[in-house]
């Protein structure tokens, strides 16, 4: 018996398709390029359309029975495909863990200026890792670390949520973020339309009313508008003239004169 080599065979890598004579089945079902069915038939009738078509059959599902073949142009497929992979690439972001490094005595500019960079980060969707570095007699002191973590936490409290809490680790305080779950934004409302408001007849007063001091000539609001207003200039909403004829029926008459 002879002797295996022991070389490595070399094999070519197999496509994602088969296309013309790399397909094996001896029968297939076709579609032809204007995507209609064509039925079942024997494979080299159907790369013999192919061919008429000056395009080529590809077998589009092998597991079928019997396997699918799609007469097409090959080279327009794959690169239509890789474009959409490449697209599809683009928008899947891979969620990163950034790092924001802070000091006990980080203040002021320097701590806005950071504070900005955590904040862009989440908005981008990525992980923050706070860390608080200490040096010498500073890790004796560690809740200057705190109140640094505390104040970032509470300028990022709307994109971020607080996936690790506090913890000392040497002479460094690490604490680590997560963006919120995006939210629908609220789609703003549709504007009011504008109701067309007929003329009053003439026995009818207009039903619309003034409810706004917007709907007000300039300079004057709601307090000012009183019954008054409604009333003949020179008279009152106080029915005086009413009283004083009261007043007058009540009083006692006056008595007659003596002859």
């Amino acid at each position: 018996m002879g002797r295996r080599s022991s070389r490595p065979q070399h094999r070519r890598p197999s496509e994602q398709h088969r296309v013309g004579r790399r397909i094996r089945a001896r029968e297939v079902r076709v579609i032809d390029h204007e995507g209609e069915q064509r039925g079942i038939m024997p494979t080299h009738e159907a790369m013999n359309l192919a061919a008429e078509a000056g395009l080529q059959l590809v077998e589009v599902n092998p597991k079928a029975n019997p396997p699918v073949c799609k007469i097409m142009d090959y080279g327009k497929y794959k690169y239509e495909t890789a474009k959409k992979e490449k697209e599809s690439k683009k928008h899947q972001k891979t969620l990163e863990l950034k790092e924001v490094k802070f000091r006990p005595k980080t203040h002021g500019h320097d701590f806005d200026f950071k504070l900005r960079h955590v904040r862009r980060f989440l908005e981008d969707g990525d992980k923050v890792k706070l860390v608080v570095q200490f040096r010498g007699r500073e890790v004796i002191h560690p809740e200057t670390g705190r109140d640094i973590l505390d104040r970032v936490c509470k300028g990022v409290a709307d994109l971020a949520t607080v996936i690790q809490l506090a913890q000392m680790e040497g002479n460094r305080m690490n604490m680590v973020l997560a963006p919120k779950a995006s939210k629908q934004q609220a789609r703003p409302k549709p504007p009011r339309p504008v109701r067309e408001t007929k003329p009053a007849a003439k026995d009818e007063e207009p039903k619309d009313e003034i409810d706004d001091d917007d709907d007000l000539p300039e300079g004057e609001d709601d307090d000012d508008i009183d019954d008054d207003d409604d009333l003949p200039e020179g008279e009152d909403v106080d029915d005086d003239d009413d009283d004083d004829d009261d007043d007058d029926d009540d009083a006692p008459a006056p008595a007659a004169e003596s002859g």
